[in-house]
């Protein structure tokens, strides 16, 4: 058995999910999944980690990879969910299906990674790390679908946080704000759009990857076991302050 942490990156091959996986590659045992198995084995190869394709609405996928992950180091010490998209379209505009996707994304993957999480840590305990966002915490127009998943992810990590807290298994989650991923690219690609959003973030900036990675790898050290069931912003104000 290694005796270096050893976490599982869920999302691994976007924008946040790679920068979690880049900073914690020197100093940890890493097993990456995404859908995107070429992207995935991509990054894998750059920065010396494990990985396998994984699908984690199904929770047959995200209980492999703990599976794999396990096998492959001994242990797991941590988890993490970065899988997600965006819809930005009212109630009204949203079709079934893109609101089934968007749930199936957010929440149905966020729930797997609990379960699958959880049930590998029982004995020894270890950190689990969602990502909500900002829109979840505050009204903004045309996200309902993206704000309902988010939410729901909050709401599931401060219930498993209570759940699991006598195993040693701590639940977290945190809300970016916009954050320069390819993910968000028809937003930080328009120049209006882009501008607008900025004005309602009070530091006056977007977010950047590592500005998420940085709180999510906060949140796995176990230096910090004392923080569970915490909705960490990492939003620019967005959720909670007005710009002047």
């Amino acid at each position: 058995m290694s005796d270096r942490s050893t976490f599982v990156i869920i999302g691994a091959s976007g924008g946040i999910g790679s920068a979690v996986s880049r900073r914690l590659a020197d100093s940890a045992n890493l097993m990456l999944g995404a859908r995107r198995e070429d992207r995935l084995a991509d990054l894998a190869k750059v920065i010396g980690a494990e990985y396998r394709a994984t699908d984690a609405s199904d929770y047959g996928d995200a209980n492999d990879i703990v599976k794999s992950a396990t096998e492959a180091f001994g242990r797991i010490d941590g988890i993490v969910n970065c899988a997600g998209t965006i819809l930005l379209k009212p109630a009204h505009l949203t079709s079934e299906d893109e609101f089934d996707q968007t749930i199936s994304i957010n929440l149905k993957t966020a729930f797997n990674t609990v379960k699958a999480g959880a049930r590998a840590m029982m004995s020894d305990g270890g950190s689990i790390v969602l990502c909500s966002s900002a829109v979840a915490l505050t009204g903004l127009a045309n996200h309902e679908a993206i704000a309902a998943a988010k939410a729901g992810i909050t709401g599931l990590a401060r219930a498993a946080a209570a759940t699991y807290a006598n195993r040693g298994i701590r639940v977290n989650c945190v809300a970016p704000g916009l954050t320069r991923t390819p993910l968000a690219a028809s937003i930080t690609g328009n120049e209006a759009a882009e501008k607008a959003s900025i004005a309602m973030h009070a530091l006056g900036r977007l977010g950047e990857p590592e500005d998420v990675a940085s709180a999510i790898c906060w949140l796995l050290d176990p230096a910090n076991n004392w923080v569970t069931g915490q909705v960490l912003g990492v939003d620019g104000g967005l959720g909670s302050v007005r710009p002047r």
